[in-house]
């Protein structure tokens, strides 16, 4: 019987899906494009190239090797773009910290993922003297900073070099050879559950897959929602969390004008949108409405900005919101674990694209694009009961979403027992519950943590802190389920007012009682007066999602 793979003559390259493959492309046809940092500093993809062989060649020089484990803690910057690329294409891997947790949880991190070097932007010297006597082995420190000037020697660390400088002394003639494909790429550190954070980790096989299924997906739409060769990108994802949802690395691999804004502040943002000319962006719906009222009453021209949205669910609210200032807004669905983008809430070609043009702001147009939508190619998603048997596609038979994708993360680092859990029967268990609509629309209606079950009835919460958002005078809301002796559960809203809003518990009730009366939602999803509490600020985890666990301790 003959052999049935495919053979190839001797001399043929095998070409491996490597990190570095990404930028072939870029360099032949986008040599000269721009990447800016700040508006600030601003470069050529040529010069990324040369840089990203300068750190290679520093890193090297410091020790690094294919194995070792480079971790990076900054703010969205163009050195967080050649960390990127010239650390997994050494060989190594690159470990991106969340700045944004706790200084234990940032140590506990450093020290689980063994980084050995460690590159961090001078303005977190003073957080790292706070944990570096609890490094069990602390690594190779090099300081970034965001000006020319060497660092300098208050600090007790220590500091082994300065990376402008170090850079600016290194050849950019690293030669990056070619290694087996599944060799580990990324790791980074989830964030917003019990115990202590889980690493999670990606090779170059799967963030190159990520990155092509995700590009074919956002390019394949005639209009809206897409993203193509003439866009200006500009990430509202920290590039430390889930490597900014992959969205780097496709700008990159199609040659776009990449605007790095640093650490978050919204004027930055708004006035970097204007003048650099975003057209792409991506964020969680905290920072968008964080924008919206950043713009308010201000002359920013917000139109003709495509935004991605994902972390938590888009509310209707905020999304004809996004709208009505030009905002071409759609919901993406993913997590941490899964790449992270396997689903978009791109509108389908046919009539549904002809009443989305013809009037954005249409109540279907909004409901599409707040549901979490299709998969994007290679990805099995499945909606399904307690059996793993697939739930009828009628928009109401609600199940958990399970996966299967090429570039859906493998394990935990370390952790295999909840690595086992996580692939429970072959499938990534994403512990979200959803419905599938008939198009093949998929619609997270909760988490399965977060569903209230009261009275008899299942409550979701997504769908009740919707409605409350609706309300005049509403910020922001979260719905958590409370003991209740009779009932088992009942549904508490915690509630923040809008500046100058005096929006009443009773205004509350009366819009969910109404919706009740007309069979919108169950009477029991209606929360008692005195479980409606108005807050101050709602609690976030480190990436802008409402801290639901916080706000369970909290009422405990």
């Amino acid at each position: 019987m003959p052999d049935p793979l495919v053979t190839a003559t001797p001399s043929a390259y095998d070409y491996p899906l490597l990190v570095k493959q990404l930028l072939v492309n870029a360099l032949a046809v986008s040599a000269k494009q721009q990447i800016t940092y700040r508006g600030e500093t601003r470069y050529s993809y040529a010069d990324l190239r040369r840089r990203i062989g300068q750190l290679a060649s520093m890193l090297s020089s410091s020790g690094v090797k294919a194995g070792t484990t480079v971790a990076v803690m900054d703010w969205d910057s163009h050195r967080y773009l050649e960390s990127y690329f010239a650390v997994p294409m050494m060989g190594a891997t690159l470990f991106t910290v969340n700045v944004r947790i706790s200084p234990k949880q940032i140590a506990y991190t450093l020290n689980d993922s063994g980084a050995q070097v460690l590159i961090a932007n001078a303005e977190f010297l003073p957080l790292l003297e706070q944990i570096w006597g609890s490094l069990a082995h602390p690594p190779l420190l090099i300081v970034a900073r965001d000006d020319d000037c060497s660092v300098e020697t208050a600090s007790s660390l220590p500091v082994a070099c300065d990376y402008e400088l170090r850079l600016s002394m290194s050849s950019s003639d690293f030669v990056f050879g070619d290694f087996d494909e599944r060799t580990r790429a990324v790791l980074f550190y989830t964030t917003g559950t019990t115990g202590d954070p889980k690493g999670v980790t990606y090779s170059h096989r799967q963030v190159v897959l990520h990155a092509l299924a995700t590009a074919a997906t956002l390019a394949s739409p005639r209009e809206g929602q897409r993203l193509h060769r003439e866009d200006v990108y500009m990430p509202i994802t920290p590039m430390f969390h889930v490597l900014a949802w992959g969205m780097p690395y496709i700008a990159v691999m199609l040659g776009l004008k990449i605007v790095l804004p640093g650490r978050y502040e919204p004027h930055l943002l708004l006035r970097l949108k204007q003048t650099e000319q975003v057209t792409f962006s991506h964020c969680v719906p905290t920072i968008l409405q964080m924008l919206l009222d950043g713009a308010r009453g201000d002359s920013f021209d917000l139109s003709g900005w495509k935004m991605m949205i994902g972390g938590s669910a888009l509310s209707p609210g905020l999304c004809r919101a996004a709208l009505d200032r030009g905002i071409d807004v759609f919901a993406g669905y993913g997590m941490s674990e899964t790449g992270p983008i396997v689903a978009l809430s791109q509108f389908p070609p046919g009539a549904m694209h002809a009443e989305a043009d013809k009037d954005a702001g249409t109540d279907e147009s909004v409901r599409r694009r707040c549901m979490a939508g299709r998969p994007v190619p290679m990805v099995d998603l499945r909606v399904v009961d307690g059996d793993m048997c697939d739930v009828p596609r009628d928009g109401r038979t609600q199940g958990e979403v399970v996966l299967r994708a090429p570039f859906l993360t493998l394990g935990y680092h370390g952790k295999p027992e909840a690595s086992e859990a996580l692939w429970a029967g072959g499938y990534l268990h994403s512990q979200d519950v959803a419905v599938m609509h008939p198009d093949g629309y998929v619609q997270i209606v909760d988490r399965i943590k977060d569903v209230i079950k009261t009275g008899g009835e299942w409550v979701s919460s997504i769908e009740i802190e919707a409605l409350i958002n609706e309300v005049p005078g509403v910020q922001e809301s979260a719905v958590i389920g409370v003991k209740d002796e009779r009932w088992g559960e009942r549904p508490m809203a915690l509630v923040v007012r809008r500046p100058g809003s005096a929006v009443s518990v009773a205004t509350i009730r009366q819009r969910l009682l109404a919706l009740a009366e007309a069979s919108r939602i169950s009477r029991y999803a209606v929360p008692e007066a005195t479980r409606i509490v108005f807050l101050d600020e709602m609690p976030k985890t480190s990436v802008g999602k409402l801290d639901k666990k916080r706000l369970r301790e909290w009422i405990d």
